[in-house]
């Protein structure tokens, strides 16, 4: 079934469609945080929703989608300023510990997403990117005019890498948000 990223603002999409759209993604958490991501299924999302399940597959490809779609709302609506002054390290450590801190506010929707990212949906993939572009785009305003692309890439994969230990349950958020702090230390060292 054809569907599209949800974007702000929703381009293309008439008042009643973005209506049916959001109605959509609140159920869609509230179900997420009832019953856990191996229990949700569109047609449930559909039902909390108050619309059918054909609605519902208008708008969400799919379970992965869905998660994929709130997960970008969740770390999007967190403020993007880099914390000001300081070394670039210790702002990169400050951001890293921020979005760990994001992620963690929503532990149902963490626990869906790293599977959900994995997928081969292309609207997953689609917003797969953007997630990436978002970490990338924080990490270089953190790095102000130290920016350099061979770091930035390193910090994205590291950052990436221990999303997706914490979601395969191999050490916990609060975990990695040490750790990401001590592989910053590393990584701009030779910066």
């Amino acid at each position: 079934m054809s569907s599209q990223v949800f974007e702000a603002p929703r381009q293309g999409l008439n008042p009643r469609q973005a209506e049916t759209v959001e109605k959509l993604l609140a159920a869609g958490l509230e179900e997420l945080r009832a019953v856990g991501h191996e229990a949700l299924t569109v047609r449930t999302v559909a039902q909390r929703a108050g619309v059918s399940p054909a609605t519902a597959y208008t708008y969400l490809a799919s379970k992965n989608h869905l998660f994929a779609e709130l997960f970008w709302r969740h770390l999007s609506g967190a403020p993007a300023q880099p914390p000001a002054g300081g070394t670039a390290t210790a702002r990169l450590q400050a951001t890293m510990r921020a979005l760990t801190a994001r992620i963690v506010e929503e532990p149902a929707l963490a626990a869906a997403v790293t599977p959900a990212l994995l997928g081969t949906d292309p609207d997953v993939e689609r917003l797969r990117l953007r997630i990436g572009g978002e970490f990338l785009s924080r990490f270089e305003a953190a790095m102000g005019d130290q920016a350099d692309a061979g770091v930035l890439e390193v910090l994205v994969l590291t950052f990436s890498g221990a999303l997706l230990q914490a979601g395969m349950g191999l050490m916990t958020y609060d975990q990695i948000a040490e750790r990401l702090v001590a592989a910053v230390d590393v990584i701009m060292r030779g910066n």
